[in-house]
């Protein structure tokens, strides 16, 4: 079995909604680091020094890579990441290796099977 790393940086109160996305497209779990600072090609605003800006979460999906492109896909739609510039951004990486997943590879492959 072959997987795919997502890495999803989106604004803290969508979070859930692309968790929610990302299961319903077939992820089996996500790791959330909270309070994440970024910048994108417009520099944030300030106040007497304090950043204005929402806090971002990243997410991490260890997905199958046969479900990597539809997962992706969805979680950019319901972030909303093309439509609203600033939003969120969600990108894909090979995986060479990975351990400690057999629960979750036998759900995957049921799911996997309905693709091929």
């Amino acid at each position: 079995m072959q997987f795919k790393l997502l890495i999803v940086f989106v604004e803290d109160s969508k979070t859930d909604a692309v968790i929610e996305a990302a299961r319903n497209a077939g992820a089996t779990g996500c790791t959330v680091i909270n309070h994440a600072r970024g910048e994108g090609y417009k520099s944030h605003k300030s106040f007497f020094g304090l950043s204005l800006t929402t806090q971002r979460d990243v997410l991490l999906l260890l997905v199958e890579r046969h479900l990597s492109r539809e997962i992706l896909e969805h979680i950019g739609t319901i972030g909303e990441f093309d439509a609203k510039p600033g939003t969120g951004v969600a990108v894909q990486l090979d995986v060479e290796d990975a351990i400690g997943i057999l629960s979750q590879a036998e759900q995957i492959v049921t799911k996997v099977e309905d693709q091929l």
